[in-house]
């Protein structure tokens, strides 16, 4: 069985090249989200929507995509855990082994609609679950990724751990960034705009 990795990305920096090296291997499929999935088919790159996965289209502007049980499940699901496996199998979860995520550039435009909530839960989901999971937030770590996989046909724990620590404090960082600028209007008397994407 292939291992399935999860692509959704605003920054599409390196991606191509990292899903192709992926599945160079033969042992990876890629599973990814609207914009993420448009720019992988459209350099000849195979992917599977998630909305293939979840029996959901994307919907509410993006707002709901990637939060649903066939994806949370395939992330969080402890594999040393046989109660976690048997519920997978039961309800046809796919277990997920990498999560290649980066959010919306909120600081460029801050506003309500720029907050990104799959993206995080994704990304946190993975992380604390990195014992099985490897979390990539940085376009800047796909290439060691792709030496390690060629080398050693996995991704070690020791570096999962790294990725996962890093994953936490970018989860942080941005929900500083969120909190700051919500508490900018506070103190303005004003409210955060609602925006669009």
């Amino acid at each position: 069985m292939k291992k399935r990795v999860l692509m959704s990305v605003t920054n599409k920096t390196g991606l191509v090249e990292f899903a192709r090296g992926l599945i160079a291997t033969g042992d990876w499929e890629i599973v990814s989200t609207g914009g993420t999935a448009r720019a992988l088919e459209g350099s000849g790159v195979p992917c599977t929507l998630v909305e293939e996965v979840t029996g959901f289209p994307e919907m509410m502007d993006g707002r709901v995509k990637t939060l649903h049980p066939m994806i949370h499940g395939g992330i969080l699901a402890d594999r040393d855990k046989p109660a976690h496996m048997e519920a997978a199998a039961q309800h046809g979860i796919v277990p997920i082994d990498m999560v290649v995520v980066n959010l919306y550039d909120f600081s460029a435009k801050p506003s309500v609609e720029q907050i990104d909530i799959g993206g995080p839960s994704l990304i946190r989901g993975a992380a604390k679950n990195f014992h099985h999971v490897a979390v990539v937030v940085d376009p800047e770590d796909y290439d060691d990724l792709l030496i390690e996989i060629a080398a050693d046909g996995t991704v070690s724990e020791q570096t999962r751990h790294y990725l996962a620590g890093k994953a936490f404090r970018a989860t942080a960082a941005y929900d500083l960034v969120i909190a700051t600028e919500f508490a900018k209007h506070e103190d303005a008397g004003t409210m955060i705009p609602l925006g669009t994407h």
